[in-house]
């Protein structure tokens, strides 16, 4: 790293000895300026993701409750203290979707999912920790816009990665949803629900669950994959982006709401859409996500050779979204970022000098920017796959399985999750959680 750790933790205990005086203690978490403050202290973002955790949550033979707090408890141990997880899933047509699904067309909605939230927020919230929640997908897995498309269209859809229907035709198709009234109503209507519900185990409503952070309106929301079609569609998407924000911020007030978007790869590579879609006073924080071998920067088979170039995207990309929180005064959270294990495995047992390498890079933005005080507070790594293992030889998913790991049912399982014999990794985000506490 070029930032000797050491003198990295002294300039942020001497920039937390000088800062203001904290806002007043609440249990929520509040965006202060440029970063988060939690029970009158900052509250940088030691972040997983875990989308599979009211899967967990729901109760038996759906769930296993055990295993949700023995990763927790693993979580926790690392320091980890915020947990990005899905808080919906729509029943679909769509291959290698997720069953089962918080909705299908028309409620009443699944009653043991909503259940396995419930449960999932008080794991979390014993554990001190907190939880991002998102409540649809721009992407087929879990449902998502293309599945209340096809709720109100007749029952049309296109698959991700048909043959028949190749890039960008599924993103293009999925950019109707920000303009079709019917579709989103189905999901405004689910938003409501979720949002106004009460936790059954804690007995408090969810507007008022301080293991909540925040909302997200979606995973990884976009206008669309095409030029034309994405320019097209963006009035109608950044309507829906201020829509949806106001809508949540009118049944809640004491949480934070964001985007889920990654940035300029969701956003047509156009600052001015990116800087619109987060300027929004509803909108709390900036998010970005960072993912150099789905965007091509790197090759798995040739991470040696790949791996500098890979890198320099990856810090300017990373560079580019801070200068866009700055502007703003708002706080980033790089709140998704993978990499491929050594030669492109899949397995467990496969080394991670890469990977483990790619964590450092993100890590040391982040703390670079809290040295300095900058906006990014902090980063969520994709994703947590802990005791979970892929049940076949090919790593494939089969609809159906309960098998959760960190990758979703479309990819290959352990393509890029943290398993709980990854001791090099996990070393990696305990150190991480360690110079960050040092600014709360």
């Amino acid at each position: 790293m070029t930032v000797n750790r050491r003198d990295l933790l002294v300039s942020v205990a001497a920039l937390a000895a000088t800062a203001a005086a904290p806002a007043p203690a609440s249990p929520f978490v509040r965006r202060v300026g440029t970063g988060f403050r939690r029970s009158g202290r900052r509250y940088p973002i030691v972040g997983a993701n875990m989308w599979y955790a009211a899967w967990l949550g729901a109760p038996a033979p759906l769930g296993d409750r055990a295993r949700l707090a023995r990763e927790l408890d693993r979580l926790a141990a690392l320091g980890v203290n915020n947990v990005r997880i899905l808080a919906s899933a729509e029943l679909s047509p769509l291959k290698n979707s997720v069953t089962p699904a918080f909705r299908s067309a028309a409620p009443p909605y699944n009653a043991a999912l909503l259940h396995g939230l419930d449960v999932a927020l008080a794991e979390i919230g014993r554990r001190g920790m907190t939880a991002v929640l998102y409540l649809t997908n721009f992407w087929e897995w879990s449902g998502g816009m293309v599945t209340y498309l096809s709720y109100v269209n007749g029952g049309r859809y296109v698959n991700m990665n048909d043959p028949a229907h190749p890039w960008p035709e599924f993103p293009d198709f999925a950019s109707a949803f920000y303009s079709n009234p019917k579709a989103v109503g189905l999901y405004w209507d689910y938003v409501r629900a979720v949002v106004g519900r009460t936790n059954r185990i804690t007995g408090r409503a969810y507007a008022s669950e301080p293991a909540i952070m925040a909302w997200q309106l979606a995973n990884e929301p976009r206008p669309g994959g095409s030029e034309a079609v994405g320019r097209r569609a963006m009035p109608a998407f950044q309507a829906w982006v201020k829509g949806t924000a106001r809508l949540i911020k009118s049944l809640d007030r004491n949480h934070l709401v964001s985007t889920g978007a990654e940035g300029l790869n969701s956003c047509l590579q156009d600052a001015a859409c990116v800087i619109e879609e987060h300027a929004n006073p509803e909108i709390d924080y900036l998010t970005a996500h960072v993912w150099p071998l789905n965007w091509n920067w790197v090759d798995a088979k040739d991470l040696p050779g790949t791996w500098a170039a890979g890198a320099e995207k990856s810090r300017t990309y990373v560079a580019q979204h801070e200068a866009f929180a700055r502007r703003l005064g708002k706080p980033l959270v790089i709140e998704e970022f993978g990499f491929p294990r050594d030669g492109g495995s899949y397995d467990p047992s496969a080394t991670t000098m890469w990977k483990d390498r790619f964590y450092g890079l993100i890590y040391q933005a982040v703390e670079k920017s809290a040295a300095t005080g900058g906006p990014i507070a902090g980063a969520n790594f994709w994703a947590w796959g802990g005791e979970g293992r892929a049940l076949h030889p090919d790593h494939g998913f089969r609809r159906g399985e309960r098998a959760w790991l960190g990758d979703p049912p479309h990819e290959p399982q352990g393509w890029y999750s943290v398993f709980d014999t990854d001791e090099s990794t996990k070393a990696i985000i305990r150190d991480f959680a360690e110079t960050m506490q040092v600014v709360r």
